[in-house]
């Protein structure tokens, strides 16, 4: 059983009309999504790894740098829209 603590702060927290359970599944659904994220992004790295394990290929850091760079520019400019 939660600790009064606890329970208070989860009181203090609660929007208007929202029921714990509610807070509880939001939260529980923000973590299930992170975590996919986490796992999708290690994925890519293990390959970009092994790819360039297998062909000694890389990007260099400036190259690499400046189209990380356009793409955040470009979906700043899309989501500003």
């Amino acid at each position: 059983m939660p600790s009064r603590t606890l329970c208070a702060d989860l009181d203090s927290v609660l929007l208007s009309g929202e029921t714990l359970t509610e807070l509880v599944e939001a939260s529980v659904r923000r973590a299930v999504d992170f975590r996919r994220v986490q796992t999708d992004f290690a994925a890519r790295c293990d390959a970009s790894l092994a790819a360039y394990e297998r062909t000694g290929i890389s990007i260099p850091s400036d190259l690499f740098l400046y189209k990380i760079e356009a793409k955040v520019k470009a979906r700043v400019k899309q989501l500003r829209k």
